[in-house]
């Protein structure tokens, strides 16, 4: 199977379990990303804003901002995009993104960055939408950030290694229902 193929299969399984019990899901995920932020003493995180396949983590966003985190969301510049602190009110831009107006890029150290995620295979490389965006966000950006999380609404992880050497490495894979670190995905199911 090929990283197309893969794709298409994982973004179908997150569409038909979209409105399965999201809400429930992604306030279980929501509270078990707040707990990991505070495990890991992260104050300066990267965050998304969500589109309607991902994980809604506005509720985290939210507790974030009154534990007075620092918060970084994408703001798109061409093929890529650069971090910028979190402000309302929320423009909508290209492919249905939404992100503020703030325009000052962040450059400092990160600790936490929280990436939305397709799925993966035994490399933990990030497989999403296809556009590239945080592909080239973290070749130019890896060393200034101390740790990668996945999330994903489903577990889908592929049986054979489709990911390339560019994609994104994370190093926890969140979904509602577990956590998966890298030596954990070779024992489930696999698409």
């Amino acid at each position: 199977m090929d990283k197309k193929t893969f794709r298409k299969i994982c973004i179908e399984r997150a569409k038909e379990h979209r409105n399965v019990n999201t809400y429930k899901l992604d306030k279980d995920l929501n509270k078990i990303l707040f707990d990991y932020i505070r495990q890991e003493k992260a104050n300066t995180i990267m965050l998304y804003i969500p589109l309607k396949i991902e994980v809604d983590i506005s509720a985290l966003i939210l507790k974030l901002r009154k534990d007075k985190k620092t918060i970084l969301v994408p703001f798109m510049e061409g093929e890529s995009f650069s971090l910028v602190k979190y402000t309302l009110p929320l423009d909508k831009k290209q492919f249905g993104v939404k992100e503020p107006k703030n325009t000052n890029k962040y450059k400092h150290k990160i600790d936490l960055a929280i990436v939305p995620i397709i799925g993966t295979d035994d490399t933990m490389r990030r497989v999403g939408f296809g556009k590239g965006f945080y592909d080239r966000f973290f070749e130019k950006n890896h060393k200034r950030i101390n740790k990668i999380l996945f999330v994903g609404r489903e577990y889908c992880v592929s049986s054979e290694v489709i990911s390339d050497d560019h994609d994104v490495r994370g190093d926890v894979y969140l979904t509602a229902k577990c956590c998966h670190q890298k030596s954990y995905l070779k024992r489930k199911l696999r698409v």
